[in-house]
């Protein structure tokens, strides 16, 4: 294989002390050259920094540099991963702990939607659309010109809508990455008492909500089993809701959080007297995102130098604390972005799990809709693997959803409030209209440095 152009985007992110090793420690990749590009140049250096140490380490011979030159870092680009998190140049370690995160759950939670992750789904996760997706496409219309034969793997949340969102407003081929599936089929295994690659599944569903509807160990139907491990065992850590969801469609839940699967329902919109009130397990997983709700929301402050140089030595700590694993990660149990980068540039055929267009490998379900499926590499990128039919409960509970991401995407690229405020009406978390457009302004005046297209 000769050496390839692979272009970080986003690069200072702390997602890249993931995939660099990665990538280092794949032979087939050797002799490439790893160019980071961010709009943070302090950032993106040191995790250059970091790389060149770990190809030094392992003796890789990859050419590894950053710039904030966006022509230069996507010049001639076979491969771009992206890891964009939608708050700007803000100093924080993602962008969990932005302003304009904070904004978003802060500001809904006034108006009785307590939501916990916020990066999937809800006004939240429309908002961080919002915020991204003006920027994917000024990078895609770049690369459209500079490498138009570029594959795009992104890992950056909203996953589904800044997929579609790519898909359907530039011509470059375009594969989303997460660990969701992954996790649940570890999380089935671990139940049944099987080794993880020993199970066959079939899911239904897009990104961070799915569905089992076939699960076999060495040709025998495991999912009454799994069904009864489940039933038996109802007060599984952080899984409570996902486990009675399951019992009730007959389908087990792929993703085993809570904090996850319940943005997808009107539950968040029922709770009363806060974060604390909330039932099951997610009072606590809550804390883990969520800020107290007594707490002033955070201004749109200068940040000073002590705060930049704490944030800078506790980033460096990180890097410096970061080694090359003993293995590759795979693309079955893990992401295995590099795995996948190689074997597409090799025209090897590797199963893995992506983020596409449907184009009918769920037969029922719309062309268009980013789902997350199996599917098999080629020289191309990938081709998704067939999934058979969504069983009618899940059908419905998609295709509703599917109309909220193309809401949220047109929404976003045209600055249309009155889209955004479809969209907010047809979620789950939905409210009283004329609360939900007093909303939307608060939540669009919060990110107004970074939303030009809606003032």
């Amino acid at each position: 294989m000769g050496a390839k152009k692979i272009v970080c985007l986003g690069g200072g992110s702390l997602y890249f002390r993931r995939l660099l090793p990665d990538l280092l420690l794949n032979k087939e990749l050797e002799g490439s050259e790893i160019v980071l590009y961010d709009i943070d140049n302090e950032k993106v250096k040191r995790m250059a920094a970091m790389g060149q140490r770990l190809a030094k380490t392992v003796g890789a011979s990859f050419k590894i540099r950053s710039t904030i030159d966006l022509a230069d870092a996507v010049d001639g680009a076979d491969f771009a991963v992206a890891s964009i998190g939608g708050s700007g140049a803000e100093i924080t370690k993602d962008v969990y702990g932005s302003r304009f995160h904070s904004a978003d759950i802060h500001i809904p939670a006034k108006y009785g939607i307590h939501q916990i992750v916020g990066d999937t789904c809800g006004p939240a996760g429309m908002m961080m659309a919002f915020r991204s997706v003006p920027a994917y496409l000024k990078i895609c219309r770049e690369m459209e010109k500079r490498c138009p034969d570029v594959i795009v793997l992104s890992h950056s949340n909203p996953m589904a809508v800044l997929c579609r969102a790519m898909h359907k407003y530039t011509n470059l081929t375009v594969i989303g990455i997460c660990h969701g599936v992954q996790a649940g089929i570890s999380h089935a295994a671990k139940i049944l008492r099987v080794p993880t690659e020993e199970l066959e599944c079939i899911w239904i569903g897009t990104n961070h909500y799915y569905w089992f509807t076939k699960i076999l160990h060495k040709g025998k139907d495991m999912r009454e089993k799994l069904m009864s491990c489940v039933r038996k065992d109802q007060a599984i850590k952080g899984g409570k809701l996902c486990a009675g969801l399951s019992q009730i469609y007959g389908y087990h839940i792929v993703y085993p959080e809570d904090d996850h699967t319940i943005e997808f329902y009107p539950f968040l919109t029922q709770v009363n007297g806060g974060y604390n009130k909330l039932p099951y397990d997610l009072a606590k997983s809550a804390k883990e995102f969520v800020s107290e709700e007594t707490a002033p929301m955070p201004g749109a402050k200068p940040v000073s130098k002590e705060v930049r140089a704490k944030f800078f030595k506790n980033y460096q700590k990180l890097l410096d604390e970061t080694k090359l694993p003993k293995n590759i990660d795979n693309s079955i149990t893990g992401e295995g972005v590099g795995a996948i980068i190689s074997a597409i540039a090799n025209g090897r055929r590797q199963v893995c799990i992506a983020n596409i267009a449907n184009n009918y490998a769920i037969s029922n379900l719309p062309r268009t809709a980013e789902v997350e499926v199996e599917a098999v590499t080629d020289s191309k990128g990938v081709r998704a693997v067939q999934m058979g039919e969504a069983p009618l409960v899940l059908k419905g509970i998609l295709e509703k959803r599917f109309v909220w991401q193309e809401l949220v995407v047109d929404a976003a690229v045209k600055g249309d409030r009155n889209l955004a405020l479809q969209a907010l009406l047809i979620d789950e978390m939905a409210i009283w209209p004329e609360k939900a457009e007093a909303m939307l302004d608060e939540l669009l005046l919060a990110s107004r440095s970074l939303l030009p297209q809606f003032f």
